[in-house]
């Protein structure tokens, strides 16, 4: 970090009254979470939340390649 940073960084935890160290791990853990909601939560449109919850209700019958799939995980997760 520079020393530029460094007093830019001090200068805005002296604003709202905190330590140099909370001011950083508060701010650090509120981008974190933002990150991470960024690629961790799906968006749906209404027609897309009907669709998934469609799905979810009535789902298809499984098709062969679903079959087979799920033996191979079976002997998979047997073997291991």
């Amino acid at each position: 970090m520079t020393k530029t940073q460094k007093s830019l960084l001090e200068r805005a935890a002296a604003y709202e009254g905190r330590s140099l160290t909370d001011f950083v791990v508060s701010t650090l853990s509120s981008a974190a979470e933002a990150v991470i909601h960024q690629h961790e939560v799906i968006r749906l449109n209404p027609a897309q939340s009907r669709a998934f919850v469609e799905m979810l209700l009535n789902p298809p019958a499984p098709n062969t390649a679903l079959r087979q799939a799920a033996r191979k995980y079976r002997r998979s997760v047997k073997s291991s």
